[in-house]
């Protein structure tokens, strides 16, 4: 393979890899947990815990920060990005209210301007001397 074909084909890989990781992600900390918890007033939370949205960031920071070091910014962006867009589409979709559309744009925009704002710091430090 050229030198010219390898780094496309690594930032495709990287977006692969990362949307991959961000599904499994979502799986481990999020799908597990699907019933609300009812509250003495009668009012519903849930079903995810603040302590499970944490540990999804957290444990995408890694991949993301890596990926953007190494200069595969586009994998960090759009392979988490649309990892967790797709997951959040899967685990929501069965809600007969249609707004669950909202709820998994929200996790696109989010998602985006976090890994984005990630990936400009970490690909910002490669550049120091």
């Amino acid at each position: 393979m050229g030198q010219g074909l390898r780094k496309p084909a690594f930032q495709l890989l990287s977006i692969l890899l990362l949307a991959g990781v961000s599904l499994a992600g979502w799986a481990a900390w999020l799908g597990w947990d699907q019933h609300r918890d009812v509250q003495p007033d009668g009012t519903e939370t849930g079903p995810y815990e603040a302590w499970q949205v944490i540990g999804l960031v957290l444990t995408l920071l890694a991949p993301v920060c890596w990926a953007a070091y190494r200069s595969y910014v586009a994998g960090a962006v759009l392979g988490t990005t649309a990892g967790l867009t797709i997951a959040a589409y899967y685990d929501w979709s069965d809600d007969s209210s249609g707004l669950f559309v909202i709820g998994v744009g929200m996790v696109m925009i989010g998602s985006l301007v976090a890994t984005a704002v990630v990936s400009a710091v970490m690909s910002s430090t490669t550049a120091l001397p």
